[in-house]
């Protein structure tokens, strides 16, 4: 067994590129008092996230995809994703950071996200795929968590797909979430997307 650290000294690795830091504040609502290291907080993350998908995919297939596309089903994946290691999962985020918008425009800018996208889904507005893909992106630049958005609102994009009968997303070769070629895929295509093209986007989504 591990030791647990004393309060005060936890401390995690640098992270991955494009990726907001992880605040000190944050840190305070980290839960398993032995993760010191980026490792020990990606190997947490992960079990978190495994438990989680069962639960989250049987909501895509039993309730269809509009009650998804809800701000309250966003915060509660988010919370299945991430509540057993961080107290703050499934909350708002209250502060400026490197992404997204102000805190005070996110409830607004995810609102209104994900009303596009049940207009979408109901209007037959672009293809299955291209909604998904503007589903996430949408999502992600709002960014209304502290941190773990990439993740979840991917999954967001997934678990639409799956309501609809269609295969979820590859998102790239590799790990998306670690240093190296499928990140820096990703965050070009991010980069390269924008409210009315996501085509780069959508192309790294089924590589």
């Amino acid at each position: 067994m591990r030791a647990s650290l004393p309060p005060g000294l936890r401390t995690i690795g640098p992270e991955p590129e494009g990726a907001t830091p992880i605040e000190p504040e944050d840190l305070e609502g980290l839960i398993p008092d032995f993760v010191a290291t980026r490792a020990d907080l990606d190997q947490v993350e992960y079990e978190n996230i495994a438990k989680a998908l069962p639960w989250a995919f049987r909501q895509a297939t039993r309730r269809g995809p509009l009650p998804l596309l809800a701000y309250s089903f966003v915060s509660e994946l988010h919370r299945r994703m991430f509540g057993d290691v961080w107290t703050w999962a499934g909350t708002q985020r209250r502060r400026e950071a490197n992404l997204g918008v102000s805190p005070h425009h996110i409830l607004d800018q995810v609102t209104q996200a994900l009303d596009d996208a049940r207009y979408w889904h109901e209007n037959d507005v672009f293809s299955i795929d291209e909604r998904a893909v503007r589903i996430h992106y949408r999502l992600v630049v709002a960014y209304p968590f502290p941190n773990g958005n990439g993740r979840c609102t991917r999954l967001v994009a997934d678990l639409y797909l799956r309501s609809v009968g269609a295969d979820e997303f590859s998102w790239g070769t590799g790990r998306i979430d670690a240093e190296g070629k499928t990140r820096r895929s990703y965050i070009a295509a991010l980069e390269g997307a924008n409210a009315d093209r996501c085509t780069s986007l959508l192309a790294f989504a089924r590589s």
